[in-house]
């Protein structure tokens, strides 16, 4: 099943007392009302709260990039600054 925030591929999470889908990129889950745009966050809104990890994983799924590529490049740009 595709997220429909996201688009990226979501996993049963088998931890709870219900086993539902559940993106690990950008958090959906199964059932709740987010819809694809919750409470009018773009994109960019969401890559902003994200910790690096979720930042890099985010991209890589979107994007299709290596990830230690975009890690190395992200941490390059962030000591330049």
């Amino acid at each position: 099943m595709k997220c429909p925030r996201c688009g990226s591929e979501m996993t049963v999470d088998n931890h709870r007392k219900y086993p539902i889908e559940m993106c690990y990129n950008c958090g959906y889950m199964e059932g709740r009302n987010f819809g694809e745009n919750p409470q009018g966050v773009s994109n960019f809104q969401h890559l902003k709260g994200l910790n690096f990890n979720e930042l890099v994983a985010f991209m890589v799924e979107g994007i299709g990039v290596d990830e230690d590529k975009l890690s190395d490049w992200l941490t390059d740009i962030y000591k330049e600054n």
